[in-house]
Order: structure tokens, then sequence, then C-alpha cells
């Protein structure tokens, strides 16, 4: 598995990058000449209002973009900055409650730069490297704790028992080779993606339909809904299994080795603005805990601005 990430990471990396200087000699004239873009995402269980809140908790994500763009193609470089709580099944459990099977208690917390490129004909690639914090370090107990009193929603009781602090470095990347077009209304893309560190490694395959008014590039006008379907091989995780050189975890699971991922949702863009909805059915991550437990349902909402 970790030579299966390293390699997709690697083809990502030689299909969009040549030298490091031509990659700082980009970057630097994309921030000069290129259209910015600033994007918020927020994933979220208790946005389905279905009063059960666990597993993966929430996460938040603030991305600036930087786009050069032609009549057939764009490359975009950015940052990122984001946050992710992974809990219990159920926050109102104590940790004497807690399950051994359980997801354990664990928070993300990362910033990190990436490159990505588009082509009007559909093939698109990037790679980017995260870098961050896993365990008390991540403020997840923080941020949990105060959001659910400012929204007036019972209190996480588990992080006593979430993993221990471990510093991240994680290299990820993704391609889609082509896209399948049935008209101006309809399109398919496969896409394969991979991440490879000390909190996540992986490997997945994923496939998207389109339908509706299609942008063949970032940042043009859009209004259409879509499917997404993704199976992940997973080599580690870290908010199951605690870091890889940290010790003496409270509480670890072994994560199941096949993921699998369903979204459907709804993007419009006009203008500067950007919006996205949609809801993600994720299934069991934890071996030994049963499937029709394990799963999980979470909303994911994407605002962006372009001026």
């Amino acid at each position: 598995m970790p030579l299966l990430g390293a390699a997709m990471l690697t083809a990502a990396a030689q299909a969009s990058a040549g030298s490091f200087g031509d990659l700082v000699d980009e970057f630097r004239r994309a921030r000069a000449e290129g259209r910015a873009r600033l994007a918020v995402v927020v994933d979220n269980d208790s946005l389905l209002l279905t009063k059960r809140d666990g597993f993966y908790s929430s996460g938040a994500r603030v991305t600036r973009e930087y786009w050069l763009q032609t009549a057939g193609q764009a490359t975009g470089y950015g940052w990122r900055i984001g946050q992710e709580l992974y809990t219990a099944s159920d926050i109102k459990l104590p940790p004497a409650s807690i399950s051994p099977q359980d997801h354990p208690y664990a928070g993300w917390l990362y910033a990190g730069a990436f490159k990505a490129s588009h082509r009007a004909d559909g093939y698109r690639s990037g790679f980017g490297i995260d870098f961050g914090c896993l365990g008390p370090c991540a403020g997840g107990e923080w941020t949990q704790t105060h959001l659910h009193r400012l929204l007036r929603q019972p209190l996480p009781e588990g992080w006593s028992r979430q993993v221990r602090n471990e510093w991240g470095v994680v290299l990820h990347g993704d391609i889609t080779p082509v896209r399948w077009s049935f008209g101006s209304s309809f399109d398919l893309a496969p896409t394969l993606h991979g991440r490879f560190g000390n909190i996540f490694t992986d490997a997945g395959i994923g496939l998207t339909l389109r339908a509706g008014e299609l942008n063949l590039l970032p940042n043009q006008s859009a209004l259409h809904g879509y499917l997404r379907l993704d199976a992940d091989l997973v080599g580690y995780n870290a908010t199951l299994q605690g870091g890889y050189f940290s010790k003496n975890n409270p509480h670890t699971v072994k994560p199941k080795r096949l993921v699998g991922e369903a979204e459907v949702g709804l993007v419009w863009h006009r203008g500067p603005w950007g919006l996205s909805a949609s809801v993600v059915r994720r299934s069991n991550e934890v071996d030994g805990l049963p499937d029709s437990f394990g799963a999980q349902n979470y909303a994911r909402l994407l605002f962006s601005y372009a001026p």
C-alpha cells in the first residue's frame, strides 16, 4: 500500500511539475497575474439534523488559490488550513462507556500548499503537501466544546481519551486522465488519488457523474448536480490507530482496509460567487464494528469568492 500511494503521487507530480525552480517561478507569476479565489469548506454530521453526532464529527478548511487561465487550460497554486474532528459513535458517552471497538477521539490540525492543473478536455491533475499535528495539540476538544456551547448542543464527554500528540506530514496527489461527455449536459470522469504520510496513507479510485450546466474549467459559470462514488484502500489511518510514531495511546482500533464513499450534491457558480451543497455517505471505517452501525452520513458545504 505505501508503494502504491507513493507511485500515484509521483505520477501526479511528474505530470504536473517540472523542476522545483519552475514551480516557484510559476507560483510567483500566479500570485502576481492570476485570479485569486477564496473557498471555505464545512463538513458536519449535525447539519443533517439527525441528532447523531459521531465518527467523522466535523471538518473545516479555508483555501486560498491563484489561477492562471487560458481558453483551454487553467493552472492553480494555493495554500490551505484545516481542522478535522473524530469522536466515538456518540459524543454523550463517558469514557468508561465507550466500546473498545468504537472510534477513538482524534483531532487533526494542518496547513499545506498545492498545485492543480485543469484542461478543457477533462484532464486534471494535482499534488500537494500538508503539515500538521494530531492529538491534543490540534485543539479538537476546545473547538467542539465551544461550538456545541454556542449552538446549545450536548457537550462531548470522551476527549480525555483522545490519541496522543504527533506531528504529521502527508503528501497527496490525484489525476483524472479522461472525461467522457454525453452531449453538453452530461459527463463522467474517473479519478485516481492517494495520500502518503504518518497520519494518512491510502489510495483509491473515484467516478463522478455530472448533469446540468457544466463548467469545463474552474471559476466558469455552472449549475449542475453530481454523483461521486469512491473506493479507498487504507494503509494507515492515525485517527483510528494513533500516530505512526506515538506510543501508549489510550484507545486505538484496527481500520477496515476497504472503505467506500458516495456523495450527491449540487454546484452553482455565477460571477465571483460559488456554492455547493452535498450529502456524503461513508462506509464503516472500523474493523470489528458492525457495518450497519459504523456507516455515517454528513453534509458538506462549500462557499467560494473569486473577484
